[in-house]
């Protein structure tokens, strides 16, 4: 891989000004794909930044556990479970990365004899294998590369990156059999990198800078070691695009890249509440009423919940409703009788979607899963259990508190209330 090193690199982690990325960083981000030990089916982070690559498969571990697997219960797995829940997960962001079959696939692996501790067990499985019998490379963890958390200590950057090997594979078969046969280096040390590598060079690293919106800005920030928006996407959908708006959109003359289909695991997040950005209706087919809620508050800018009557008709004019001035007043009249000089939400909703149903049942299960130790209740990585009650557009009866979990839930269901199975609210950080 020496001839695509730099380039790799510099999408990646950039250029730092210091010449090198900080061993912090990288050692946060040289784990493995590990499930935690009490929780089954739920992989563990053990540091900040690569929540970025966990948790988009996180995402299509449990959507693939969940609609793909006859077991009910879906926290419970055996360890042959979780090596094919893992790989087939894997395999399926893989696919979706590939820009043209024909071009086929790209793994990263370790070269021969170069990963990590791994030198003394190669020699004596190559003695224990009969000449015939090969045995496919990273099939059998090392004794001492049994998937625990970080690197080993003297693996640096530099080094990790001299260690590696590209195979081209040609066929979706094949991927997901070689994709199963490297379940103990996706699970042991730099899994996560050689995993979010193997993306990357699938995908076309021309293809990556080309969805980019600004290609000077690596996929992980050199600095705090978050991934960004565009790696996020391209895991989540297969294209790093770097917005999350439906479609592409025009700016002083500039396209800005957006989302173009609806993916199979959703995306919210707590910087649409913060008002950062802006997510549309790719979550699923817009209802009138919820095309109706989004018209009306995108003349409301501030989020307000009400809008002055002198926009009522153009209000009216972008939904298509009947905008004939003289029926516009008879609605003003009807929507604001104290002459207030404005016009609620929720009475306008009701006023014109009486009777939509938007498919979005009153109440149903929520889980919330955060992969690092630190984050959760005694230290434990748990699911915490939940009730989401959908409530209509009066002021609710129930009222929970305000929580980052329950303000990113509501950038999708406005007026949802959450109700946890413990006496603390999970946390999203």
């Amino acid at each position: 891989m020496s001839d695509l090193n730099k380039e790799v690199v510099d999408l990646v982690w950039g250029r730092p000004s210091s010449g090198g990325v900080s061993a912090s960083i990288f050692r946060r981000w040289a784990q493995g794909f590990v499930f935690c030990e009490n929780e089954h089916t739920a992989l563990e982070q053990f540091e900040g930044g690569p929540c970025a690559v966990l948790a988009p498969v996180q995402a299509f571990i449990l959507k693939n556990i969940v609609f793909n697997r006859d077991s009910s219960n879906w926290r419970q797995m055996t360890e042959e479970e979780q090596k094919t829940a893992l790989c087939s997960t894997l395999s399926e962001i893989l696919e979706s990365a590939c820009s043209r079959p024909s071009t086929g696939f790209c793994l990263v692996t370790w070269a021969k004899g170069q990963g990590p501790h791994t030198s003394t067990h190669n020699n004596t499985q190559a003695q224990s294998q009969p000449q015939d019998m090969p045995v496919p490379e990273g099939s059998q963890p090392p004794p001492e590369q049994q998937p625990t958390a970080l690197a080993a200590e003297d693996l640096g950057f530099e080094q990790f990156h001299s260690a590696l090997h590209k195979r081209n594979i040609m066929s979706v078969s094949s991927l997901r059999e070689e994709v199963l046969s490297l379940y103990h280096t996706w699970r042991g040390c730099c899994g996560v990198l050689l995993f979010l590598y193997s993306v990357i060079l699938t995908k076309g690293i021309e293809n990556i800078k080309n969805e980019i919106q600004d290609t000077m800005e690596p996929l992980i920030d050199p600095v705090h070691g978050h991934g960004s928006q565009s790696l996020v996407n391209l895991l989540v959908t297969g294209h790093a695009v770097s917005n999350v708006w439906d479609g592409d959109r025009e700016c002083s003359g500039m396209k800005l890249h957006g989302i173009h289909e609806q993916a199979s695991v959703g995306f919210l997040t707590l910087m649409e509440s913060l008002r950062y950005c802006k997510e549309m209706s790719l979550v699923g087919p817009e209802s009138p009423s919820e095309q109706a809620r989004r018209v009306f508050q995108s003349f409301d800018p501030e989020d307000n919940g009400f809008i002055p009557d002198s926009l009522l008709e153009d209000v009216m004019k972008a939904l298509d409703l009947v905008s004939e001035p003289e029926y516009v007043s008879l609605v003003k009249s009807k929507l604001d009788p104290e002459n207030l000089g404005i016009i609620l939400l929720g009475p306008f909703l009701l006023e014109f979607f009486p009777d939509q149903d938007s498919g979005i049942p009153d109440s149903f299960p929520v889980y919330h899963y955060n992969g690092l130790k630190q984050s959760n209740h005694n230290e434990r990585v748990e699911y915490v259990e939940g009730t989401a009650l959908v409530l209509g557009f009066e002021d609710p009866m129930v009222r929970t508190d305000d929580t980052p979990v329950k303000r990113c839930l509501q950038t999708r269901w406005p007026y949802i209330e959450l109700l946890w199975t413990t006496d603390r609210s999970p946390s999203l950080n």
